[in-house]
């Protein structure tokens, strides 16, 4: 045995290690069992999924919380499985190493009618169904280069923030590879100074700033992706504009803040007009994210910092990773010099008055009312639906993190989500705690339809006895739809389910530390209840409310879709 030599899956897993990979989810298949012998020896603790989509959606949620994650599929059947969750890492900028088990060389090369095939002999059609997915792939085939190949498709996966593609046959796992590359830790390859294009866009957007009378900042959520918080923090603080954030940037500003203003709706929208200049960061222009183009700044006054541009209406200065631009544009900024505005802002409109007996609902406040349960440091998951636009009236306390449904809006996704989530939260913990938070819990809300799409992934959750508070939003059905079109159409509704028997018959505990806890909310007083129960605020494991609401009920944005359609309903029958 040559020195300096390693298997070549212990090569890749330690890689992974290194990049602070500690979970690696998946599924066994017959293709990829030799591959995840691998695993534990290399430190990593292998979480096993109830199914490949589920494993992408955690693996995709591990990432946005530490950086990077992975699984491990089987070729064909196992990987289509997961295409889904890797399109939807793809489009909202995640991280997700997807690892594939490939048949042996030797069946590949002679075009073998094996299992998990077309059947024809064509294996490389999986290669191209994922390079519309992935920034690059490692379809390894030669033992010389295989830790190259490797080490490139990741530094991609960190580089661009999006999935990359790494296929190992199964008679390559245990061939020797070159370990000398480990000695190394990988990383993103520094930006090489361009100074005259860094000298003009310093010149413009300083000069903007300067010049700005009525300005403000954008935070969007492609500004994680960039790795940009510290430096917008550090312009939130130094400029005291006022700040908003998109959806998909709502949590990473801190909203305790004088001048953060939470989520730009179309209720601000004549303020946000009236600005001379609005600096966007991490901008993530998609429908979805901008209340159907309706909270899309003018592109006149804003000054979009991207990934590796700097964009100024039609002017764009390419080559300026953000990072190291807003760094520069820092040490650069005269304070004195920063033109103060710190207008009124229409406050919060006031909730209606309820009584304790009231049936809850999300036309009464119900999300508003919902923020002081969360604490810092939490991790909050507000699936796709009336809870990713309800999360939108949250105040987060300091540290707590929210992900919500930007683009890709793949119903079921936070429950598995939330799983990748809690487990990053607690292998962080593990090296170094996160803000001196311990015990930082999981809060998933999700509605009741997307909740029958992935609900198994709640017996993995309880298996690895993760800190995990589901607040489930019993509307009988698909309100989200419902107020798109079709509000009373049966493909609508869904089989209605004893959502509280779940954790039970997923495996949890009747007894001890770990045993779970469920309750239900109706009214306001069960509301006022059930959030004052220790159990629920202080308890470990699985705990889980039902909170019922009437079918039509939403927040005010959907509430809008709904009296549209009622409004064209009547004038069909008046007609």
């Amino acid at each position: 045995m040559p020195p300096h030599s390693i298997a070549l899956a212990e090569y890749l897993f330690a890689r992974l290690r290194q990049l602070g990979v500690d979970s690696i989810f998946g599924l066994p298949g017959d293709y990829n069992l030799k591959l995840l012998d691998y695993v534990t020896p290399a430190g990593a603790k292998w979480i096993g999924n109830c199914n490949e989509l589920n494993a992408g959606y955690a693996a995709d949620g591990y990432a946005r919380i530490r950086g990077l994650g992975a699984l491990v599929t089987t070729f064909g059947v196992g990987e289509l499985s997961a295409v889904n969750a890797i399109a939807g890492s793809y489009a909202e900028r995640v991280p997700v190493v997807h690892i594939v088990g490939t048949p042996p060389r030797q069946s590949q090369e002679t075009r073998a009618l094996i299992h998990h095939t077309f059947n024809d002999g064509e294996y490389d059609r999986f290669d191209r169904m994922q390079e519309h997915i992935t920034v690059t792939q490692a379809i390894i085939k030669d033992h010389r280069t295989a830790p190259t190949e490797i080490d490139h498709a990741l530094q991609q996966c960190l580089l661009h923030s999006r999935p990359v593609r790494i296929t190992i046959p199964d008679d390559m796992v245990s061939l020797r590879v070159a370990a000398e590359g480990l000695a190394q830790k990988l990383t993103v390859p520094a930006p090489i100074p361009q100074p005259e294009v860094e000298q003009q866009a310093l010149r413009l957007v300083l000069d903007r700033i300067y010049r700005s009378q009525k300005p403000m900042i954008l935070v969007d959520g492609e500004s994680r992706a960039f790795g940009i918080l510290d430096e917008v923090d550090r312009i939130v603080k130094a400029t005291q504009w006022p700040t908003f954030t998109s959806g998909f940037g709502k949590g990473l500003v801190n909203e305790s803040l004088p001048n953060v203003h939470g989520v730009y709706t179309p209720a601000v929208k004549a303020f946000v007009d009236s600005c001379d200049l609005i600096l966007s960061f991490g901008p993530h222009y998609s429908t979805t994210n901008s209340y159907q183009t309706a909270t899309r700044p003018r592109s006149d006054v804003t000054i979009d910092v991207m990934g590796t541009q700097i964009k100024a209406d039609t002017t764009i200065f390419r080559d300026l990773p953000a990072q190291q631009f807003l760094q520069q544009l820092l040490a650069e900024l005269d304070v004195a010099r920063i033109p103060s505005h710190a207008p009124v802002l229409p406050a919060p409109a006031t909730l209606p008055t309820v009584s304790p007996s009231d049936p809850v609902s999300q036309t009464a406040g119900f999300w508003r009312k919902l923020s002081p349960f969360f604490k810092e440091g939490d991790i909050v998951l507000a699936e796709t639906g009336t809870a990713g636009y309800g999360a939108n009236d949250f105040t987060l306390p300091l540290h707590s993190r929210l992900f919500k449904p930007s683009t890709w809006l793949s119903i079921g996704y936070m429950l598995p989500a939330a799983l990748g989530a809690s487990l990053a939260q607690r292998d962080r913990i593990v090296q170094s705690e996160y803000y001196n938070l311990p015990r930082a819990r999981t809060v998933l809300l999700i509605g009741d339809g997307s909740f029958q799409l992935t609900a198994q992934e709640m017996s993995t959750i309880i298996h690895h006895k993760l800190d995990v508070v589901v607040f489930l939003i019993n509307n009988d059905g698909y309100t989200i739809e419902r107020c798109i079109h079709g509000k009373d159409a049966g493909y609508n509704d869904i089989t209605p389910w004893r959502y509280l028997q779940a954790p039970s018959f997923f495996g949890a505990p009747q007894e001890g530390e770990y045993a779970a806890h469920t309750s239900t909310i109706r009214n306001w007083g069960d509301l006022d209840s059930v959030l004052a129960d220790n159990n629920l605020v202080e308890g470990k494991g699985i705990r889980m409310v039902e909170v019922f609401m009437p079918k039509l009920d939403a927040p005010p944005i959907l509430m809008g879709l709904l009296e549209r359609q009622k409004t064209v309903e009547e004038r069909k029958h008046t007609v």
